[in-house]
């Protein structure tokens, strides 16, 4: 999702428009995660970016972008732009490293 939302509307109060905007971020988050993962891969992961513009877009995590909305609509912003992109997702070798040591020392 590359998407530059509008919170100016002629009939739509701008905390009804700021509700649609975060619906829309959750409901695309959500279908992205329905997907069917390849074999190889342990999860979902999602890059993200959230600026006024395209240009000024900076990298964020996916769990700031509703609190960053909500300081959007405290700027009195006209829009704003939020890029999502969907890529694999891999659990770190660390992890797996500590549940085999974790589980030897158990057996021992």
């Amino acid at each position: 999702m590359k998407k530059t939302f509008e919170l100016v509307h002629p009939k739509i109060k701008l905390a009804r428009r700021i509700d649609a905007v975060k619906h829309e971020v959750k409901k695309y988050v959500k279908r992205e995660r329905n997907k069917t993962l390849p074999e190889d891969v342990d999860f979902w992961d999602f890059d993200c970016k959230f600026g006024n513009t395209a240009q000024e877009a900076k990298v964020v995590h996916l769990s700031e972008i509703s609190k960053l909305i909500d300081q959007a609509h405290t700027q009195d912003l006209t829009s704003f732009y939020i890029e999502i992109l969907v890529k694999n997702g891999y659990r770190r070798q660390e992890e797996s490293e500590q549940e085999v040591d974790s589980e030897q020392e158990e057996s021992e």
